[in-house]
């Protein structure tokens, strides 16, 4: 008797349902959903879930172990490429059974096998919400509920506000230095302007001292050579200045006076005298 023993052999020999069972988890790992019997559903299910499994952690061993049920190296890339990429968040249910009626030969029960996550009509085109499930009972009192229900709801509010706060601030910073720059630029121009206002009131005598003391760190060497230079210039316009007058003087002398000078020189002599009135006679 068969007590305790719950293998479907499927009336065939263990060689023989293996192979059949390997090629089953090969079209499905390939087609994603095939059509078999009810008892080879329920049979390939126990077969192809525990291989998904081993396929969220690739590793060479557990590739090797995969291909060691699977017998199919292309059967084996796309489980670790494509299938553990799609149900790596669900912790196990990987395949669905759904019954298809009865055969016509026959009348054996059908059913179709798939791969929950790439039917798109009953996830609706969206993948689902995965949520973790423990074993152990929580154990909370209502006061320590109504807490952590108060200390929690605030938080999602303060994060969302952050970013508009921290927006609002930089711009009321920019306004204010824009302002300030304004005023400032404001500022300097009117205290521009009231200097050259108070430097066109201020006297001859003061703008003197002012230009004397501003002057003062003058190198001494280039004062003196400018002295000098000055001073060059000065003999020079006077010596031309003597040279002009005395010309013009010379120029300027009467008539009268260059024969009083002539007289001066010529002797009084009384033989001059004679020649003169001969002259005259």
């Amino acid at each position: 008797m068969r007590h305790g023993k719950k293998l479907n052999h499927l009336s065939r020999q263990s060689g023989h349902r293996k192979s059949m069972l390997a090629n089953m988890a090969c079209s499905l790992i390939e087609h994603k959903r095939i059509n078999t019997t009810v008892a080879k559903a329920k049979a390939l299910k126990q077969f192809v879930e525990p291989l998904i499994t081993k396929s969220k952690e690739d590793t060479t061993h557990n590739r090797r172990i995969c291909f060691a049920y699977l017998r199919s190296k292309y059967a084996v890339t796309d489980l670790f490429r494509d299938v553990a990429a799609k149900v790596g968040d669900r912790p196990g249910g990987y395949t669905r059974i759904i019954k298809m009626g009865n055969r016509l030969g026959d009348n054996a029960d059908m059913a179709m096998i798939e791969l929950v996550d790439f039917n798109e009509l009953y996830n609706g085109g969206k993948k689902e919400e995965k949520k973790g499930r423990t074993r152990r009972a929580k154990k909370s009192s209502a006061a320590e509920k109504t807490v952590v229900a108060e200390t929690a709801t605030p938080s999602p509010i303060v994060e969302e506000m952050t970013p508009i706060v921290d927006d609002e601030a930089t711009e009321v910073v920019t306004n204010q230095s824009e302002q300030l720059e304004n005023t400032s630029e404001v500022v300097e121009d009117s205290n521009e302007s009231e200097q050259a206002e108070q430097a066109e009131q201020v006297p001859v005598a003061e703008v003197d001292e002012t230009v004397a003391e501003e002057t003062t760190p003058i190198v001494d060497d280039v004062a003196t050579e400018v002295v000098t230079n000055q001073s060059e210039q000065l003999e020079d316009t006077s010596e031309v200045v003597e040279d002009s007058n005395e010309s013009e003087q010379a120029e300027q002398v009467p008539v009268a006076e260059v024969d009083e000078t002539v007289a001066d020189e010529t002797p009084d002599t009384p033989a001059a005298d004679e020649e003169s009135k001969e002259e005259e006679a």
